[in-house]
């Protein structure tokens, strides 16, 4: 009588099983040795952590500089008793436009309650019968906008009757615009090579399992294992590898910040500045332990592509 065949859900119970099996014996066999897997992981939370707290870095410097984003802002002045009706269409207008993100609108009688509270010259003001100073529209453009686009945008204002002035630094969005993109550069090139180090990290360990294991392997393809079956320890002692060292770099991160937050608020209080330290968010810290986790298995399978294949019974 023919043998049954398997149902669908057996061969996924089976196929979970050698999944769970496995990466239980390779969390054993890492515990087994833990001074090799302390340096190996130690090292690899070190690299993980490298561009991340570069990052944080940069957050905080713009955090410090009072918001990057505000020096792109450029201003419009209306004419003095014009409408405000004409203020919020004009910024309605300019909301429309693609390299624009924002603009608020701050009406003469607040302008001028600001500045009479700001300056203390209320009976000046008073006395001047009218007031005096515009309606204002605050425009922020969008991190892509370039300086062409921006002249191009103050002349079209500018030449509306009712508008008076349009006051726009477009050499200061240029530096900004180098400065933000040399900064972003140096975090992805930053990234790039350390999680390429953990790559090569983590394949050149694999690779000596590998060489460590090549009897048993030899063995295993003797009686019929496929590829996979034998590939299958390997990616999980790399799995196992990039997991502990994202932990290691979220541990390393808040040490970090712990550590400089008491010193870095002292010295911000001697400048008696109010500004909050920017820390790990959840973000970071998600792309940190993924990071480490895909970098770790990416290793794996590189070594394991690489020299799994040459190993051959004889």
């Amino acid at each position: 009588m023919a043998a049954s065949t398997p149902s669908v859900s057996s061969r996924a119970r089976r196929w979970f099983q050698l999944h769970v099996s496995n990466c239980k014996d390779t969390l054993r066999e890492l515990a087994g040795q833990p001074i090799a897997t302390a340096l190996t992981v130690t090292v690899i939370g070190i690299a993980l952590a490298l561009p991340a707290s570069l990052n944080i870095l940069v957050q905080n410097g713009r955090n410090l500089a009072g918001g990057w984003e505000s020096v792109r802002d450029f201003s419009i002045y209306m004419v003095p008793g014009s409408e405000l009706a004409d203020a919020k269409k004009l910024a309605d207008e300019i909301r429309n436009m693609t390299i624009i993100e924002s603009v608020n609108v701050t009406p003469a009688d607040a302008a001028l309650e600001d500045f009479r509270e700001s300056s203390g010259l209320g009976e000046v003001l008073d006395s001047l019968g009218s007031n005096p100073l515009p309606h204002t529209l605050i425009v922020r453009p969008t991190d892509a906008s370039k300086a062409d686009a921006l002249r191009a945008i103050e002349a079209d204002i500018s030449a509306r009757d009712d508008v008076d002035m349009v006051k726009i630094d477009t050499q200061w969005v240029e530096r900004l615009n180098a400065i933000l993109d040399f900064l972003r550069r140096i975090v992805m090139l930053a990234s790039a090579l350390l999680v390429a180090a953990v790559v090569i990290i983590v394949g050149n360990t694999i690779r000596l399992d590998i060489q460590n294991h090549r009897v048993e392997i030899e063995v295993l393809k003797l009686l019929g294992a496929s590829d996979a079956f034998v590939r299958r320890p390997f990616l999980y002692v790399g799995f196992w590898y990039g997991m502990i060292g994202g932990f290691i770099a979220l541990l390393v991160l808040v040490l970090g910040g712990w550590i400089l937050a008491g010193p870095l608020q002292r010295l911000i209080g001697l400048y008696s500045a109010e500004i909050t330290l920017l820390g790990m968010d959840s973000t970071t810290a998600l792309a940190v332990f993924a990071g480490g986790i895909l970098s770790g298995w990416g290793g794996a399978w590189t070594a394991v592509a690489r020299h799994l294949s040459s190993i051959q019974p004889k």
